[in-house]
This record gives C-alpha cells, sequence and structure tokens, in this order.
C-alpha cells in the first residue's frame, strides 16, 4: 500500500484522505460524509476530503497505524480500538460507566470528554469529535443468552480492546479478537459463537443472517472518535481549523439524528427476519462486571470512572 498522506491536486486545494471499516450504509459513514461536505463548503472548496470505507485501506486498527506513521490524514475508531493506543479511551469500555444516552453526551460534550480528545497529541491521534454507536449488546448463533451464565462456554468476538475482553471473561464467556471484516465468515463457520455490538451494525453487517438470537444487555456505550493527525490540523490557517471544528459539530447533530432513526429501523428489520430479540434482567449483568469496576480503583481509568459518574444526566 503506497500513501502519501495529505496531498494537493492544484495550486490552492489540499487533498485529504479519511479511511475507515464501515460500510456505506451505516450511520457513521453517514456523518462522515456530511463533516467532508461540510470542510468542503466551509473552507471554499480549498479543502477535500476523499472518504475510504469498507476498510479498503485497512482494519480500523491498521488505519490509526497509518495515521500515526504519516500516511493517511483522518479516520473513524470505536474508542474500545483506541485504549490500546491512549490509556484515557479505556473508560469509556468499562460495562455500564453511562447510565444512558444523555449520560453519556453530557460527558462526551463536557469538560471529560473534551479533554480526552485532545489527550492523544502526543500519539499523533488528535480527536475532533464523537460519533454514537449506540449500546452494544451480545448476539448469538445458537445459543440465546438470558443471563451472564448463558456465556460458558461460548467464544464471543470482541474488538482488540483490552477492556472488551476482560468484560466477556468476568461475564463468563470466551473472548476472541476477529477484525470486522472477518467476523461474517467466522460466525458462519462456527469460529466463533457469537459476537456483541449495537443494532445497525448488526443488521447492515448482515450478522443476523447466522445470528438468531439479539440480547439487549446494553452492556457498552462505545462512542466511534473521528481522528486526525495533529501535524495535518495544526498545518491549517486558523479559518480552516475553525471550518473543520465547525463542519464537526454539524455532521455529530446529523449523525446523532440518523442513528436514532436507523437504530429503530435496524431492531424491526432483524426481528421481521427471524430474529428473537431477548429483554434480559440487566442488573445482572451490572453484577457480573463489579470486578471489573474494581480492578481499575486508584487508576487513571478509576479516577476518570469517578468524574464521569459525577456527571449529571440520566
Amino acid at each position: 500500500m503506497a500513501l502519501t498522506g495529505c496531498a494537493s491536486d492544484d495550486d490552492s486545494r489540499t487533498v485529504l484522505r479519511l479511511a475507515h471499516g464501515l460500510d456505506t450504509s451505516h450511520p457513521v459513514h453517514g456523518g462522515m460524509e456530511v463533516f467532508a461536505q461540510e470542510v468542503e463548503s466551509r473552507t471554499n472548496g480549498e479543502v477535500r476530503i476523499i472518504i475510504y470505507p469498507n476498510e479498503q485501506l485497512g482494519s480500523e486498527r491498521e488505519c490509526l497505524e497509518l495515521l500515526q506513521l504519516g500516511a493517511l490524514d483522518i479516520t473513524k475508531s470505536s474508542t474500545a480500538i483506541l485504549d490500546a493506543f491512549i490509556e484515557e479511551y479505556a473508560v469509556f469500555g468499562l460495562p455500564y460507566v453511562f447510565r444512558g444516552d444523555e449520560h453519556m453526551w453530557a460527558v462526551l460534550e463536557g469538560e471529560v470528554g473534551q479533554e480526552i480528545l485532545e489527550s492523544g497529541r502526543d500519539v499523533n491521534l488528535l480527536g475532533l469529535c464523537y460519533y454514537d454507536a449506540g449500546a452494544r449488546s451480545f448476539y448469538t448463533t445458537r445459543h440465546p443468552i438470558h443471563q451472564p451464565s448463558d456465556l460458558q462456554g461460548l467464544s464471543i468476538r470482541v474488538q482488540q480492546s483490552d477492556m472488551a475482553i476482560r468484560m466477556v471473561r468476568a461475564m463468563g464467556g470466551s473472548p476472541t479478537p476477529v477484525s470486522w471484516g472477518e467476523l461474517y465468515s467466522a460466525l458462519q463457520q462456527g469460529v466463533v459463537d457469537g459476537a456483541e455490538n449495537n443494532p445497525p451494525s448488526f443488521y447492515t453487517s448482515n450478522h443476523y443472517e447466522v445470528c438468531r438470537y439479539y440480547t439487549l444487555d446494553e452492556h457498552q456505550r462505545v462512542p466511534d472518535v473521528l481522528l486526525i493527525r495533529p501535524a495535518v490540523f495544526d498545518g491549517l490557517s486558523d479559518e480552516h481549523q475553525q471550518a473543520f471544528r465547525e463542519a464537526a459539530e454539524v455532521s455529530v447533530a446529523y449523525q446523532r439524528e440518523l442513528w436514532r432513526e436507523d437504530q429503530d429501523k435496524a431492531l424491526a428489520a432483524v426481528e421481521e427476519a427471524g430474529v428473537t430479540i431477548i429483554e434480559p434482567d440487566i442488573s445482572e449483568f451490572q453484577e457480573a462486571v463489579q470486578p471489573l469496576w474494581a480492578m481499575f480503583e486508584g487508576t487513571v481509568i478509576g479516577d476518570l470512572a469517578e468524574r464521569v459518574e459525577a456527571v449529571p444526566g440520566d
């Protein structure tokens, strides 16, 4: 793969590459499309962003590494993947750290969330904004999950995230990292017994075709983050930097609304396709992960979790 980062296609236009792993029908991709359109409009066409979806330039982790190396300009990553690069993002992976959507957005748009976006500067991963990635829940091929004990003996695909691995282990399952692009075949071939993700991702990935049970335990609300290489952002004029920030705000508002619509549609579509949707007693899952919370007491993650809990919101 030969990439050179930002380039110019004439004397006045800067072209930036944005790569990510999602399908073009995904609402987060929709948010990034609006971001690119707004940047071009607000810079009077002087900055153009070309989007490469569907892991065209690599997996989520590979895109982060390309960004760090200067071979890519912008990418999107789940905070579950980012916690391997920037410790502070791991707080968002703590199971049930958010009390709901209102609380999550109060945190993300407040002091804690904005501090964490800036925390990756030293490792060439500057956060621009958060996108809604909903609540993650378990889905399985043959074994319905009604309570944590039902995960015993099951191989569950997780992202390459220490927090996700610890969470599944705490609930009794066997965590198995598999890249997003390889997951459908892994489920189909029985390499893993299930996975966990939000409703739109479950639907747009077609995983519902092989996973017939979806348990809405909503164990994590790990947002997505739009990231830019600091050297690229700092190299923009003040006016263009402001245009990027305004474009990010517009794209977040659009993506959040799109997410709400797509989440409802996704749940209805998978149920119509024959998936059994299970609404368990969430308190049992919350209790199962308490030892995981105890592990982080007195650490950077534990201190951030206390600050998150103190933010008002339901």
